[in-house]
């Protein structure tokens, strides 16, 4: 079969080499078989002894018809196949001329849009020789295609940027390079492609000109170092305006504190008065300056601590409750109870913005009262801090200004009030760098609301904790007589305890309610009215166990009548209020509740503590030297950093060492940080007594703290100097050393 097979193969190869030779053959062999079959019938026809049989001649001659007509069908239905075949070649082959046109029209596009791409295209083959060019790469290097196909042109590179490659294999990387141009930036993308299966791959070479990027990328950079530099700058020129201004200011307050402590005549009380309330004022002006500088530089670092949150808000209504109660104003606070006991956080952070906007409220409120409201926010463990007012409130035009930097509600308002207009502007940046928001609702004499919700995460240690005992008030009637903000809120607490709450503010509707039914407890507001307080008392002798009176700090020395069995003092604490609500009606209230049992002062040893104050300011040197006198401690005064640390090295060779060592950080010849280090070094040399070190520094930045623990200090003081830390801090090391010497007379 395979021969036959290749038989037919040879003798169609034969026919297509060689049609001529084919078709004479052909014809030779039809002819010589018509011949021969036409001349053997004639001559057998015409034989005496052929037995010519016309019958079976006809039937002969029929079915040779009949093989013929059969023949020539088969013939004719191969024809029609073949061309049918034809037809069908002919159509395919047509196809195929327009695909190839189509192919190299497209192949043209490609080449020509290949050629005139704005990006540069090289292709070099295996031995660096460049096989092709677009238009692009030709025109940076200012040479005609033919003159680079087939050498070895590259550019010269003046620099190399970063490279990298790609999991495909592809190359990327940056070159400066030098062209007739000037020099340009170039971004490269080279990898093997092959063209042919039967040649090398080439490498292919695309580069763009991103040299304006480049540029561009740099001045950033060069800006964005330039404005860091600028910020460094900054935070170094408030560092030292800071100390250079607390520095002064630490005289003015201090000596106006001092000036208040001795005798003097009203004006003169009045005016030394007006001298520290200055100096305060323009020390909160440098404080909001530092934070805003800090906010600025991205220094703001938040604490996450945990904290009690009541304690907290408690403590920012009693800081303010002065403030409001000079203007006779009401502060109130709510916490509700749904809120945990302690939460993580920054506690310092959330009380200054706190205070910054019950601050504003009591500022910008002349009647009225101030609201400090906490309840749970709108998505899970976040606290929401309401701040309500009544005051003169803030228009809708003004309310999208008030939160940008040195903006005020208006003019007027900035005259009549004062102040920077950063409060606000920090309080925003720091609720928004805690991760929550700051929103106002306000109408021109009706008030205004600011809202702080801040995502506080409830404490490990606070499962199942409660701040206090909650009184179950269920099915007891209170009877609530004032009026104001504080009013409603105790109302509100009260209900949530389950008490039966009736709030009034007229006296004589509430003795009127009194006979009523049997009160568990009687509130009376003694802003009514001293004697419409004491009047109120004496009517509900009769129908109440427990009748407290509220007072605020300034009147609770004062005497009010008998008929109450306590008081209690505004801004009211929820703790208070329910351990007085919870004294069970078998045990007689006291006349009046004791005030607060107060620590007693630790008193220091005989002769005080012998301290050594280094400090250059004459002005605070003598402040110092007044405060500690007045203390009943000893002091010696260094004007610089070297004169301490003989000073030092005297009194510890002496065998008196000094208690006590108040150290400022910036003097000259020597500063507080080196001369400290060189106390530590001294004391780990000679194994001698650990002196406690005190930083006195007017540089509130933290990295100025980290260098005084550094430096061995066991903690600082901020100037101006607040007397009160002042003396806390040498009550404790007063009371250690009397402990110490106590512990060494016992000794045998």
């Amino acid at each position: 079969m395979d021969r036959t097979f290749r038989i037919k193969v040879r003798m169609r190869r034969f026919r297509r080499r060689h049609p001529k030779i084919a078709f004479a053959i052909r014809s030779f062999m039809i002819f010589s078989a018509t011949f021969g079959g036409a001349y053997g019938f004639v001559t057998g026809s015409r034989s005496e002894n052929s037995g010519y049989d016309p019958n079976a001649f006809a039937i002969g001659a029929s079915f040779l018809f009949a093989l013929a007509c059969l023949g020539l069908a088969t013939l004719s239905m191969r024809l029609r196949f073949v061309a049918k075949r034809m037809r069908k070649l002919a159509a395919h082959n047509e196809a195929l001329i327009d695909r190839n046109w189509e192919l190299k029209e497209a192949e043209e596009r490609a080449r020509s849009l290949f050629e005139s791409q704005g990006d540069l295209i090289v292709l070099r083959d295996h031995q660096g020789r460049i096989t092709f060019a677009n238009d692009a790469y030709c025109a940076l290097a200012g040479q005609a295609r033919s003159a680079l196909v087939g050498t070895r042109f590259d550019f010269d590179v003046l620099e190399q940027g970063d490279s990298a490659r790609e999991a495909s294999g592809t190359r990327i990387h940056d070159q400066k390079i030098s062209t007739p141009l000037g020099a340009r930036w170039i971004a490269w993308r080279e990898g093997l492609v092959r063209h042919d299966a039967g040649r090398p791959a080439e490498l292919q070479s695309v580069g763009r000109d991103v040299t304006d990027r480049t540029e561009t990328e740099r001045a950033l950079s060069d800006a964005r170092d330039q404005a860091d530099a600028a910020n460094r700058a900054k935070s170094r020129f408030l560092a030292m305006a800071s100390h250079e201004i607390r520095t002064p200011l630490n005289g003015i307050i201090g000596m106006g504190g001092l000036l208040l402590d001795t005798t003097l005549t009203p004006e003169q009380t009045t005016y030394a008065r007006a001298v520290k309330t200055s100096g305060e004022a323009l020390m909160t002006l440098i404080e909001e300056l530092l934070d805003y500088s800090k906010i600025e530089a991205g220094k703001l670092d938040l604490e996450q601590r945990p904290f009690a949150l009541s304690t907290l808000i408690e403590e920012v209504t009693e800081l303010l409750a002065p403030r409001a109660q000079a203007k006779k104003l009401e502060i109130a606070a709510y916490v509700d109870e749904r809120l945990p006991l302690e939460v993580t956080g920054d506690a310092a952070r959330l009380r200054q913005v706190l205070l910054n906007l019950a601050g504003n409220a009591i500022k910008f409120t002349s009647s009225g009262g101030v609201a400090l409201i906490v309840e749970p926010g709108i998505w899970p463990n976040e606290i929401s801090f309401l701040v309500r007012d009544t005051g003169i409130g803030i228009a809708p035009e003004a309310q999208s200004r008030i939160f940008r930097e040195f903006e005020q509600a208006d003019d007027r308002v900035a005259r009549t009030y004062g102040g920077t207009g950063l409060g606000l502007a920090i309080s925003e940046r720091i609720v928004k760098r805690m991760g929550g928001r700051i929103t106002l609702e306000s109408a021109p004499g009706k008030g205004s609301t600011f809202e702080v919700a801040i995502p506080l995460a409830l404490s490990q240690g606070d499962a199942g904790r409660t701040s206090f005992p909650s009184p179950d008030l269920s099915g007891k009637s209170i009877l609530l007589v004032a009026d104001g903000i504080e009013a409603s809120l105790i109302a509100r607490r009260l209900e949530r305890w389950g008490g039966q709450t009736c709030l009034v503010a007229d006296a004589a509707v509430a003795e009127a309610l009194l006979p009523e039914r049997s009160w568990h407890a009687v509130l009376v507001d003694r802003a009514l009215g001293a004697a419409v307080a004491d009047r109120v008392g004496e009517a509900a002798r009769a129908h109440a166990t427990q009748r407290l009176v509220l007072l605020t700090p300034s009147s609770r020395h004062e005497k009010f009548s008998a008929n109450f069995t306590g008081f209690l003092v505004k801004p009211l604490r929820a703790a208070s209020l329910a351990a007085r609500l919870a004294l069970t009606p078998e045990v007689a209230s006291p006349d009046l509740a004791p005030d607060p049992a107060e620590p007693a002062p630790v008193r220091a040893p005989a002769g005080g503590l012998s301290i050594l104050v280094a400090e250059d300011n004459e002005i605070n040197a003598l402040l110092m030297r007044s405060l500690l006198t007045k203390l009943g401690h000893r002091v010696v005064i260094a004007v610089h950093g070297e004169a301490a640390l003989e000073s030092w090295l005297a009194a510890s060779s002496a065998g008196t060492p000094y208690d006590l060592v108040l150290m400022d950080i910036q003097m000259p010849q020597l500063d507080g940080i080196e001369a400290t280090k060189r106390i530590r070094a001294h004391e780990a040399a000679t194994g001698s007594q650990h002196t406690p070190v005190l930083a006195l520094t007017a540089n509130t930045l933290v990295e100025d703290r980290y260098a005084c623990f550094e430096a061995g200090m066991n903690g600082f003081l901020i100037k101006p100097l607040d007397r009160e830390k002042l003396d806390e801090a040498l009550a404790g090391l007063a009371a250690a050393r009397q402990l110490a010497v106590e512990r060494q007379a016992t000794l045998p």
